[in-house]
């Protein structure tokens, strides 16, 4: 028999709220401590969030799948207002059309080439390396790359904070405005995998009229996205101007501006990512009447909501991870990121040299910067019940494929922020990058 639900536990009176508090602010302070841990280790505090979260992993916590994407959501997107937010149109014109390219070509390269090595090198059953032999099928493949396609706007942010000024601004800049563009590139690329997948059977139309809609879907997505960010942008300033007198009232307006902007462009149509950061790119290149009301006061006072938030939704990752589940597939995880950190990534960014304005060894540090984080995990949790729908599947094999999967996504995800958040600083320093003479927050405004 399951262990009741905290919630179940609440209406029957078999909890006290008194000790449900003790315990979710015990949780939380641990939190709190385990990220002070792993920064003087040089670990992201992210990843140390999300292990804690794996480690404790309460079995009278039971959080729902769809829970964790809407609390995920609201989080990605307040971290993509506040890098709008952060981001100078001075900082991104030398490199505008280029980091579109890389953050759309990116996700479909890394996304194929990734799917092809997991394809070539997992099983359909969790704790065993095909190399080429009983593969998992190939739509399960892609669907697993399709969730670590693309850089993750999180992580990037969080991780590219606790390195400090060691990683040069302009690269920063870069790298933040990519995973801000593709992480809705990545939910719309895992959208056309699903839907060639298995649309074609159940909708009765071929691959091509199908990948037709998908990018037209794309397209419009993308276009309305930026012209409802321009134009919430416009509303939001004067909110600002006009609603704003106090610095305390900020957190309140920062809040409802970002979820704002991000439902009503979802509502409308558009791509409610890229409408929140482009709403919050236009506030932070706009002049405002009162000087104490300004971008950078508006960053300073919702950076603390936004670490709030962030530690809960890898918090909750975490906790909804079964670590059993998780060991068998440990070895193909640790191939997948393998092939992700040295292969895919790289060259993925490698094919959109001839467009790059940055030389070879910035370059190096870009493909290194690939952070994944909560936007794979939430993807991930699409994927794994789509498994089933998909055409050719053996339904027998369903709860091994669903598991393996999941564990996959969850390992590349742990390896990719510790490796790579470990080296961020020192490969900078190694290829000979100088680093700010600023700090960050300095640097930004």
């Amino acid at each position: 028999m399951q262990a009741p639900t905290l919630t179940t536990a609440l209406l029957n009176h078999q909890v006290s709220l008194p000790l449900v508090m003790v315990v979710i602010g015990a949780i939380f302070l641990g939190t709190l401590a385990i990220s002070r841990f792993s920064l003087r280790f040089g670990i992201p505090a992210v990843l140390g969030v999300l292990l804690f979260g794996l480690a404790i992993n309460p079995r009278f916590i039971s959080v729902s799948h769809t829970s964790i994407e809407w609390i995920h959501t609201l989080t990605l997107a307040m971290l993509l207002f506040y890098a709008g937010l952060c981001t100078e149109l001075a900082s991104i014109r030398g490199f505008l059309r280029y980091g579109l390219i890389l953050a759309f070509g990116g996700v479909l390269i890394s996304t194929l080439l990734l799917g092809l090595i997991i394809w070539a090198t997992a099983s359909p059953n969790a704790g065993g390396i095909a190399l080429g032999f009983h593969q998992l099928p190939l739509t399960v493949a892609l669907l697993i790359a399709a969730c670590l396609g693309s850089t993750d706007a999180g992580a990037t942010i969080s991780v590219l904070e606790s390195v400090g000024s060691s990683i040069p601004h302009r690269l920063r800049a870069l790298v933040e405005f990519e995973s801000s563009m593709n992480d809705p590139a990545a939910i719309l690329f895992l959208g056309i995998v699903l839907t060639l997948s298995g649309g074609s059977l159940s909708r009765g139309k071929d691959v091509p009229t199908l990948l037709l809609e998908q990018v037209q879907l794309f397209v419009q997505k993308l276009g309305s996205g930026l012209v409802l960010g321009l134009l919430l942008g416009v509303l939001a300033s004067f909110c600002l101007n006009r609603l704003v007198r106090r610095k305390e009232e900020l957190l309140i307006l920062g809040i409802s501006l970002g979820m704002l902007s991000y439902g009503i462009s979802e509502m409308l149509g558009g791509s409610g990512l890229i409408s929140v950061y482009i709403t919050g790119l236009f506030l932070c290149n706009f002049h405002f009447s009162n000087s104490r009301i300004t971008a950078a006061s508006l960053q300073e006072t919702l950076l603390p909501f936004n670490t709030m938030t962030t530690i809960t939704v890898f918090l909750l990752f975490g906790i909804a991870m079964n670590p059993a589940r998780l060991l068998p597939s440990l070895s193909e995880g640790g191939v997948a990121a393998a092939g992700l950190m040295l292969i895919a990534r790289p060259l993925s960014v490698l094919a959109v040299q001839p467009w790059s304005p940055f030389n070879l060894r910035e370059t190096a540090l870009i493909s290194w910067c690939g952070l994944r984080g909560a936007v794979p995990l939430a993807l991930s949790l699409a994927a794994v019940d789509a498994i089933p729908t998909l055409p050719g599947i053996d339904q027998a094999a369903v709860s091994s494929l669903q598991t393996n999967a999941a564990g996959i996504v969850f390992t590349v995800v742990m390896l990719n922020l510790l490796l790579q958040g470990l080296t961020l600083p020192h490969l900078s320093r190694w290829l000979g990058l100088p680093p700010d003479s600023l700090p960050p927050a300095a640097a930004r405004r």
